[in-house]
């Protein structure tokens, strides 16, 4: 998938959801996206890396620390 096409999903998505809230403000979007995205995000890179933190911090251009900190966040670990 190109960055093109993972745009226009969230895009999407985002319009979507805009069109749930039917009206009403959001609040802590910011948030709410990054960690929506997020523990996808390290459930395939870890897998990916057949759980070596070493090889995905350095995919996901993290420190391991910060990565093992993220895990631990999403309750991956």
């Amino acid at each position: 998938m190109s960055n093109k096409n993972l745009d226009e999903c969230v895009r999407t998505s985002l319009e979507a959801y805009f069109r749930d809230l039917d009206g009403i403000d959001p609040h802590g979007m910011h948030d709410m996206l990054v960690r929506a995205v997020e523990k996808p995000l390290l459930e395939v890179v870890m897998a990916q890396a057949d759980n070596n933190q070493s090889k995905a911090a350095q995919w996901l251009g993290l420190n391991r620390n910060t990565l093992r900190k993220k895990l631990l966040e999403h309750q991956l670990v």
